[in-house]
């Protein structure tokens, strides 16, 4: 890893990928400070997998933003843990971040369904049973479109 600042970095990303915006990349990098402090808090290594991140990004998502999470992450490009892996990948190709062997992209891929995690906390009872019986999930959207 080179030596640079996190906003040199951001920087950096965004010339080669300019989905993101800059609050997506600092919304990651608390994410994986969250996902060490609950998945590694004791020992040396603090890396988490891509799966873990995702986990460690809904609780801080949820705790940080509250109702607003979901709309926030939308504005910042984040619609799926792909988009996790992404700028992550993104901060790796510029040097911020490290890798292990055996990390991948891929690791991102899956994981929970973004707008549901971040809206059905906060709508009350009968919110949830009218949109469970009316709203296919993101997996029975993309049963149809197959």
């Amino acid at each position: 890893m080179r030596q640079m600042s996190f906003e040199e970095a951001v920087e950096q990303s965004m010339a080669n990928d300019s989905r993101y915006e800059p609050e997506a990349y600092a919304f990651v990098r608390d994410a994986l400070h969250v996902a060490s402090a609950k998945f590694r808090a004791e020992g040396p290594d603090q890396h988490v997998t891509g799966q873990e991140l995702l986990e460690g990004a809904r609780i801080h998502a949820l705790s940080e933003y509250g109702p607003m999470a979901w709309f926030l992450l939308q504005g910042w490009g984040i619609l799926r843990g792909e988009d996790i892996g992404n700028i992550v990948y993104n901060l790796i190709e510029v040097e911020y971040f490290g890798r292990n062997e055996g990390d991948s992209i891929e690791d991102f891929a899956g994981g929970f369904d973004f707008e549901e995690a971040f809206t059905h906390p906060f709508l009350s009872a009968r919110q949830v049973r009218a949109a469970t019986q009316s709203q296919p999930t993101r997996t029975e959207r993309q049963h149809e479109k197959k």
